[in-house]
């Protein structure tokens, strides 16, 4: 590289700018140049090749060549947004080769939150997660769960009935069978998944909504076993204790039954609009696992006991987050989804 081929290069750049007429020129005169494998960068790539005292005067002049290139086409750029502006009547001028702008980050649904959030808590105390199927048996829905042929849960008006004699699963209980059936206790599970019931919608019901099922089965556990185990997700979930209350209810796969409440996290328990000015919430449906539970399982319930529950996903995001429309999941509405 001699002193003659550099100033033949900066002619020649300074004509290829001076013809370019729009920005997409002045982009590929850029490259050639100035880019990685532009005239510059191979310039200085040769240096090595050359003695000392010819490196430094060859360096000198292709560092001016560089600051030449870069004047010549700020220059240009100019003059072409001066005309740009112009024949656009005054309108704003764009600048095609400018980077575009970054798309927005999506959001995950607070169901998703609280879901993540749910097994992550359960995990960390030993439960395991568990999936099944969302179209289920009579068998699996109703009977293994010793839930009677009379019961009104297995009117239509409560289950959705497919014509094949499947149905869609109306709790997410039936794992718990199809798990003990291949299963040998000890062990403790928590399923998450997708439930249907045929119910009107309304601002705190949906027909389509989502449920938490929870199973530990051993020797000796008791109803005590359980309210500890709940306590303490109630804790980690709200991030503050939490008072819960066991009252005697009924359901068929348990003995004993209760209904589990919990302490208002709105009003700490002195009464709002959230509680009905009771200062407690209706959480859960739970108990102690029902012999014949065991028996539908294949397991012998001799010695064998255990406790099961089940809680509302919607419900626990509507009170983490303070959402008094069920509807809102759903609903598919980005204002409400780009809060989370």
């Amino acid at each position: 590289m001699t002193e003659t081929n550099l100033e033949s290069l900066k002619i020649e750049a300074k004509k290829e700018i001076e013809n370019s007429f729009d920005l997409g020129q002045i982009g590929e005169v850029f490259r050639k140049y100035l880019g990685k494998q532009g005239e510059i960068a191979r310039i200085l790539r040769s240096l090595d090749s050359l003695p000392k005292e010819k490196r430094a005067e060859i360096g000198k002049q292709a560092n001016d060549f560089k600051n030449f290139i870069n004047l010549k086409i700020e220059e240009k750029i100019k003059e072409l947004k001066e005309k740009s502006g112009k024949g656009s009547g005054g309108k704003e001028w764009i600048d095609i080769t400018a980077p575009g702008k970054k798309p927005s980050v999506g959001h995950l649904h607070p169901l998703t939150l609280i879901r993540r959030k749910t097994e992550e808590i359960f995990q960390t105390m030993g439960f395991s997660t568990i999936e099944g199927p969302e179209i289920e048996s009579v068998w699996y829905n109703f009977d293994a769960l010793n839930i009677p042929k009379d019961h009104p849960a297995r009117d239509a008006w409560d289950t959705f009935y497919l014509k094949d004699g499947m149905l869609l699963r109306a709790h997410t209980s039936p794992v718990q069978i199809r798990f003990m059936e291949k299963n040998n206790p000890p062990f403790r599970i928590i399923v998450p998944g997708r439930i249907f019931r045929h119910e009107a919608t309304d601002p705190s019901h949906e027909f389509d909504f989502y449920q938490l099922e929870g199973l530990m089965v051993g020797e000796d556990i008791s109803a005590a076993n359980f309210k500890a185990v709940i306590q303490e997700f109630y804790r980690r979930f709200f991030g503050k204790p939490v008072k819960i209350r066991l009252i005697p209810s009924f359901f068929p796969f348990t003995e004993p039954s209760f209904q589990v409440d919990m302490s208002c996290v709105n009003c700490s328990g002195k009464g709002c609009p959230a509680c009905k000015r009771t200062g407690w919430l209706e959480m859960m449906g739970a108990g102690m696992v029902h012999p014949n539970v065991f028996k539908y399982a294949g397991l012998n319930p001799k010695g064998l006991t255990g406790f099961a529950f089940g809680m509302g996903l919607d419900r626990l995001a509507m009170m983490k987050y303070k959402i008094n429309n069920i509807r809102l999941f759903h609903s598919g509405d980005l204002r409400f989804l780009q809060q989370f």
